[in-house]
């Protein structure tokens, strides 16, 4: 249990229970206060009522001619007695108590009280022709009283008029609003937990299930994952509005000359000829296209987002087509270097076949002299080939572009002054490959139906800069096409070639260096590369 508390803390809620509970506390207090306000307000009213019925009734009383003779005339006395119960049945009251000016009733529901004096000590001020609403407790006990005067046709006031209206009915009739408030508020409270209930499975489903915690975690990870990625990323909604853009993206837009905001804004606003609008209205993906942002040269995706089938959104991914080329020349490096070590690995079992039939044979001695030329050729061709490139990656190259020539039955020819140092940076190392190994390869393709089968690497490194020369006994090229040989996608050779050339110039340009072209029909072509080479020191 520590090891838990230390690693969570509090324990927390889940989303569902706390939006439950809540809720359930919100409806709860509003109601609780709800009904303290309304029972409050309805006790005030109920009471209100009452007295104004109770003042009503009395002065019905006050101005009755029955009561006003009986009050003046001992004759009628008896009369104001039988029509103040009459009164009292009708109205539902409690009491109807008619007093003369000295506070002796002439009226009351018990007969026996008649003529003794009220009792309550209320009774003062409507005596002296105020009329008023009091509460106090009498022979009949606890009751809400109403005070009205009595006067006679001379306006001389001539007693007073009590109607009195007990406080448990009032009180009861206040305890059954109250139950139906209560009732109401019950009602109520279910309804909200219900709701509430409803409305968190709501707001969970809405948002996958995930609790907020985790919803901060996914998004702070798709931040740091959006941020990170090297390819630009924008993201539309469905009125085509930006929202969202990571760095790279912002990176890619400035490059390109746009500057500003961008979230909020309409995609078109800012970015030209871009193809969102149509991805938003037929839900149909665009992939790998390219696309020109002001002079930059752009490779992009473009895919729908679709909830519950209806397009909310759109997202488009693009990177800088340069950098996809850069990618592919490096591939296009470590592809030859692998091609001339499987070449190597190849003719090296060639050999060893050799040996194993010789052994068979057990000609011994042919095996010791085969296995001594192998050794001396080899040797010398290492010798030979590490004593004049000093890069041992370079070496290794050239190495097995001889041994790949040997398994294609061609010759390929080592010539040159001086020897090749270790370059500087070892960039310049990987250029050099890409532009040996194209040129190369190209001579070897050129000089394969040919009857001589030779091509020749020659080299020349001179003040700082180094001189490639590979010439071939090949058909030779016209004229009227060497200069469209660089062109990406030109070939001689068929569909989906004339990539070599045109990574050859790419090489070329970062190395700041120039290409020359010579040929002559039947008797072959030269391609002579020069460029800077800074030695390392």
């Amino acid at each position: 249990m520590l090891g838990w508390k230390l690693r969570l803390g509090k324990p927390k809620l889940r989303l569902q229970s706390t939006i439950t509970l809540l809720v359930c506390i919100v409806v709860v207090m509003a109601l609780i206060v709800t009904e303290i306000l309304i029972t409050n307000r309805i006790s005030k009213e109920t009471e209100k009522s009452q007295a104004e019925k109770a003042t009503d009734i009395a002065r019905i009383v006050a101005r009755s001619p029955i009561v006003m003779n009986g009050l003046t005339n001992k004759k009628t006395e008896k009369n104001i007695q039988t029509y103040a119960n009459d009164i009292k049945r009708s109205t539902h009251v409690e009491f109807i108590v008619v007093m003369d000016m000295y506070g002796y009733r002439k009226s009351h529901p018990n007969s026996n009280l008649i003529g003794l004096h009220f009792i309550g000590g209320d009774e003062g001020p409507v005596l002296k022709g105020k009329e008023h609403i009091s509460t106090a407790k009498g022979t009949l006990g606890l009751s809400l009283r109403s005070f009205v005067p009595v006067y006679d046709h001379e306006n001389h006031q001539i007693g007073a008029v009590a109607v009195g209206i007990s406080l448990e009915k009032v009180n009861h009739a206040i305890a059954q609003s109250r139950k139906i408030i209560l009732v109401g508020v019950g009602v109520g409270i279910l309804v909200g937990i219900l709701g509430a209930l409803f409305l968190a499975r709501k707001i969970k489903a809405i948002l996958f299930g995930l609790e907020p915690s985790e919803i901060a975690k996914l998004l702070e990870e798709r931040s740091a994952m959006l941020q990170s990625t090297k390819e630009g990323i924008l993201a539309v909604d469905q009125d085509g509005k930006a929202t969202l853009l990571n760095n790279e993206g912002i990176r890619l837009l400035h490059k390109a000359g746009i500057h500003g905001s961008f979230l909020g804004r309409k995609v078109d606003e800012f970015i030209p000829n871009t193809k969102l609008s149509t991805v938003l209205k037929t839900g149909e993906p665009q992939l790998d296209q390219e696309q020109e942002i002001n002079h930059i040269t752009i490779l992009t995706n473009r895919v729908p987002v679709i909830v519950k089938g209806k397009i909310v959104g759109a997202i488009s991914t693009f990177r800088e087509k340069t950098e996809i080329k850069e990618l592919a020349e490096q591939l296009t490096g470590v592809k030859l270097y692998a091609e001339a070590l499987r070449t190597q690995s190849h003719e090296f079992m060639n050999k060893l076949h050799v040996v194993s039939g010789l052994i068979h044979m057990k000609d011994y001695q042919r095996v010791s002299s085969y296995i001594t030329k192998i050794v001396d050729h080899q040797q010398s061709e290492v010798e030979f080939v590490v004593s004049r490139f000093k890069d041992p990656v370079l070496a290794g190259f050239i190495l097995g572009k001889l041994s790949y020539a040997r398994e294609n039955g061609c010759e390929l020819m080592i010539d040159g002054e001086g020897n090749v140092p270790e370059p500087q940076q070892q960039e310049t190392t990987h250029e050099v490959v890409t532009i040996l190994g194209n040129l190369i390869d190209n001579a070897l393709d050129a000089v394969a139906e040919r009857p001589l089968k030779k091509v020749t690497l020659r080299f020349d490194y001179y003040g700082e800069v180094l001189a490639l020369e590979v010439h071939d006994t090949g058909l030779g090229i016209d004229e009227d096409i060497i200069n469209s040989l660089c062109v990406k996608g030109y070939s001689t050779k068929g569909e989906n070639r004339g990539i070599g050339l045109y990574l050859v110039q790419r090489s070329l340009e970062k190395l700041e260096g120039q290409l020359e072209i010579h040929s002559q029909k039947e008797k072959g072509t030269t391609f002579i590369v020069t460029f800077p080479y800074k030695v390392k020191k």
